[in-house]
């Protein structure tokens, strides 16, 4: 009887099989990573303790691997892994892009308005052509020269005490104080403060220190300019010089509104400036250009308001055909026991002569055609009047009442 060989398969035909199986292994690796689709079979393992693998479904058909004996080789198993993310993070997500069909222009980011930020305060001493001094002419109301008094080359004037006071040191400043608020705006609707200082005065000095005329209407709120010119330098005396010429006045204001726009940093607005109407505002021997300035300055249309501060020590006649000559003006006297008397004879001449009645303070809108007589207590002193009258700040709360003008 003949013995069957062994079923056993030959050293080279199990190698061939092995290397089979590795190459079909392989190319199931490579397809699964580039071309899984619906019909690739594959089935989540989620509860296979591996939450995040991929397997190929044992239900699908498997390729059969033939060896030498016809028997079925067993089919390796690949397993495809992905990788599993940190914990708490979530997996990347594929976001699919929107084709509009025409190309998207970048919106502009919106335009944020600028904010002008409000011009600082400004203040200077400026020499003016126009300046009441130096003075050649003659005492107005007179043929007198006002220097009517020589020594060699030098001259002098006069003064009604008999005292001499020299060109040089007492007729020869021709600056002017301006000084515009921060804020101010000349496209909106003011005002120029003219203010004539008293006896023993100088601009720096008094007007801008000890009196805070500047500051007073920078504190009022109000849409207002400065305009103080020297007059005697230090001196007990009211002479007027060109103020006291017909339209010298109006020629000073004229310049003003020059050197105003210049100084505001916009000389194109001196034309706002020349039609801005004038506020004078004497204190004590300040009366006497206030006087001539609104008799015969040439403004008659443009001095809207007459303030006098302890100043009505002369020339009633001059203010009362002011006042009755145009009642959308407005005129306020305050007073010590100093000009008294004076404030009651004007009050008489107005009432009387002139059928103007005395009116309260003015305020708001009604400021036009007021004329207010303000006096003040005992414990009131000329001399800190600019500054301490029936309120402090005297300057300041006119101007507050004249609410049209309000920055």
């Amino acid at each position: 009887m003949t013995k069957r060989r062994s079923q056993t398969p030959s050293w080279p035909a199990a190698a061939a099989a092995v290397l089979v199986l590795v190459f079909f292994s392989s190319l199931g690796s490579v397809l699964s990573k580039s071309s899984l689709g619906p019909s690739a079979n594959l089935v989540s393992l989620e509860n296979s303790g591996s939450p995040a693998s991929l397997a190929v479904d044992a239900s699908a058909p498997a390729p059969m691997l033939m060896a030498n004996n016809d028997t079925p080789a067993p089919v390796r198993e690949t397993v495809i892994a992905k990788t599993v993310p940190p914990e708490n993070v979530a997996p990347a997500q594929r976001v699919a892009r929107i084709d509009t069909g025409a190309p998207q222009k970048r919106q502009p980011a919106p335009a944020v308005p600028r904010v002008k930020a409000p011009k600082p305060p400004k203040t200077d001493l400026i020499d003016f052509k126009t300046a009441p001094f130096p003075y050649n002419g003659v005492v107005p109301g007179t043929n007198q020269p006002f220097l009517n008094v020589s020594n060699g080359k030098d001259k002098g004037h006069r003064t009604g005490y008999g005292r001499v006071l020299w060109e040089k040191e007492t007729y020869n400043d021709r600056r002017v104080l301006l000084h515009i608020p921060g804020g101010f705006d000349a496209n909106r609707p003011g005002v120029i403060i003219v203010f004539f200082h008293g006896h023993g005065a100088t601009l720096e000095r008094d007007v801008l220190n000890r009196q805070q005329v500047p500051a007073q209407i920078s504190a009022s709120g109000m849409n207002a300019v400065l305009v103080a010119p020297q007059f005697a330098v230090d001196a007990a005396d009211s002479s007027v010089g060109r103020f006291g010429e017909p339209g010298g006045f109006g020629r000073f204001i004229g310049e003003a509104a020059y050197k105003l726009a210049r100084l505001n940093g916009e000389p194109s607005s001196a034309r706002k400036f020349a039609k801005m109407p004038v506020v004078i505002v004497a204190y004590s021997g300040g009366y006497l250009p206030a006087a001539w300035s609104v008799a015969r300055g040439g403004l008659k249309n443009r001095v809207r308001g007459l303030v006098l501060l302890d100043a009505l020590y002369g020339e009633l006649d001059k203010f009362a055909s002011w006042i009755k000559g145009d009642r959308s003006n407005f005129f306020v006297s305050a007073y010590t026991n100093s000009t008294r008397w004076q404030n009651a004879e004007l009050e008489r001449i107005l009432s009387a002569e002139r059928d103007v009645s005395h009116t309260p303070m003015p305020k708001g809108k009604n400021w036009r055609g007021s004329v207010a007589f303000v006096a003040t207590g005992p414990d009131v002193g000329h001399r800190d009047f600019v500054t301490r009258a029936w309120v402090n700040s005297p300057i300041k709360d006119v101007l507050v009442r004249l609410e049209e003008f309000r920055r």
